[in-house]
């Protein structure tokens, strides 16, 4: 299965070639907090579904902002086991070494995989299950999620807004994403990165050409940069906000 983050893109292009209007600055509706859990049970699910080998059935009844078309990315970590240890981290040279991972690593848990959609390309509810599968199972820099850490995972949420064109100097680091490319090279990256890496403007934008796999001034020449807001939110966020 080809990585979702790696398919969306393509179709931002086709949008925009077709003339399609630049879309305004606004930040996705709020979700309640009925609707993450829902959001994060389903990501739960349908991890769970995979590992206990039975069918992933959807709700038979959802809110309708569950149904619209939204772009997502889901994350993955592990949590300490139950004695209260940090989980070994499986690639420790490229999570601790590499300081332009797109994904920070946190003191307390482990990155254990991140895919998404770009682009609305589903219904909300079923993206989240798609990419949780996804990141679980499909992410090439991890092993696939075993059965025995289920329950050690923590599902973070980042819903997108539209993707929209913007100029290098309106990016607003903690605020937008960025999503650059040019000719077959694209590279995404997400709101919070640049603030968990310390990122000023410049280098979010020059991290995100690297992410591309494009020269780092790639921005200021002829790279198509686009734009994006997200809402993101957590098991952790969730449980505290009982």
């Amino acid at each position: 299965m080809s990585k979702l983050s790696e398919i969306a893109p393509e179709k931002a292009s086709e949008n925009l070639a077709a003339g399609a209007e630049p879309l305004p600055l606004t930040s996705p509706s709020q979700l309640s907090p009925g609707q993450r859990r829902i959001l994060l049970g389903v990501a739960h699910q349908a991890i769970l579904c995979v590992l206990e080998h039975r069918p992933f059935q959807e709700a038979p009844s959802l809110p309708a902002e569950l149904m619209e078309l939204r772009g997502v990315f889901t994350t993955l970590y592990l949590g300490p086991d139950l004695r209260g240890e940090r989980p070994h981290a499986p690639y420790p040279d490229t999570l601790h070494h590499d300081p332009h991972s797109e994904l920070h690593l946190e003191p307390h848990r482990q990155l254990r995989g991140c895919v998404g959609y770009a682009l609305p390309v589903a219904p909300l509810h079923r993206a989240v299950a798609e990419t949780a599968r996804a990141a679980a199972f499909d992410d090439s820099r991890f092993s696939p999620v075993t059965l025995e850490e289920a329950p050690r995972l923590e599902v973070s949420l980042s819903v997108l807004s539209r993707l929209f064109p913007i100029h290098p100097g309106a990016v607003e680091v903690g605020r937008h994403g960025l999503l650059i490319s040019e000719g077959a090279h694209r590279g995404l990256l997400l709101p919070q990165v640049p603030v968990e890496q310390n990122w000023d403007r410049k280098t979010f934008l020059d991290q995100t050409c690297r992410k591309a796999g494009l020269p780092l001034d790639a921005w200021r020449k002829d790279a198509t940069l686009e734009a994006f807001t997200a809402e993101v939110f957590g098991d952790s966020e969730v449980e505290s906000a009982r």
